[in-house]
């Protein structure tokens, strides 16, 4: 049996990858609530936030992951 494939190996890899989940929401969730309430505040608008997100997604040449 190889050691990188017991069953214990592969709990604690799936328990990383649903920590991994959790700490992603909670950023993704962080985010979302700064810029609703930079929005709220008339600090920006929607518009500005879709324009530099399309901006900076630019820079990502080629793209991190396969495309379709």
């Amino acid at each position: 049996m190889n050691p990188l494939s017991s069953p214990m190996n592969e709990v604690n890899v799936i328990a990383k990858l649903a920590d991994l989940k959790d700490e992603h929401y909670q950023t993704v969730l962080a985010l979302s609530v700064a810029i609703e309430l930079l929005i709220e505040k008339g600090i920006l608008s929607r518009e500005e936030i879709t324009r530099k997100a399309a901006e900076l997604d630019a820079f990502m040449v080629p793209p991190p992951y396969p495309t379709v």
